[in-house]
């Protein structure tokens, strides 16, 4: 797992010893809980540890800067990805679903839920691609995944129903690209 350690060049508040400094406000203490403090000063000031160690998983690909899995080049589909955007099409439905790198579904719709399928006259044609691209995005967008990469295969850069869920999902606001990586 990668992580990251940023270090301040200062603590983000300097603790006051001064006892008439701390009632007039300069040395502001933070509180991870519900109750509002009233009044009541704590008896030692807080510091503020000066490196930070970020276990966010996500936050490297959200700055941009995690390592992306190249591969070879000769390999297709492509793995130089973060969050790929795969659509299988059977005889009887249509199912998407977002990947991770790792090879984790992080987010999945298809017309075999009753909650989709129930409001669809046929679980295959175009309107059902363009209902599993509009749910898909409404779920990438509540999991927080704005970016994706999604590779056509030549047989369905013609199809006009992939063609509408593209357009589908970039309209409700999801990007069907990653942005560069950034180098250190």
């Amino acid at each position: 797992m990668l992580q990251r350690v940023i270090r301040t060049h200062a603590p983000l508040f300097v603790p006051r010893d001064d006892p008439e400094q701390r009632k007039t406000g300069h040395c502001v203490t933070l509180s991870t809980s519900c109750q509002p403090c009233v009044g009541s000063q704590p008896s030692q000031p807080e510091a503020v540890a000066p490196e930070f160690t970020n276990r966010n998983p996500r936050n490297l690909e959200l700055l941009g800067v995690a390592q992306k899995e190249r591969g070879l080049a000769t390999v297709w589909p492509n793995r130089e990805f973060w969050h790929r955007l795969r659509v299988v099409r059977t005889q009887h439905h249509v199912e998407a679903f977002i990947e991770h790198l790792n090879g984790q579904v992080v987010v999945s719709a298809s017309t075999r839920e009753w909650a989709i399928k129930k409001h669809l006259y046929s679980t295959r044609n175009v309107v059902a691609c363009e209902s599993i691209g509009r749910v898909l995005a409404q779920r990438c967008l509540e999991a927080g995944v704005n970016f994706m990469v999604y590779q056509l295969t030549p047989w369905e850069a013609s199809s006009d129903s992939i063609k509408r869920l593209q357009n589908t999902i970039t309209e409700s606001g999801v990007m069907l690209r990653e942005p560069r990586r950034i180098y250190e």
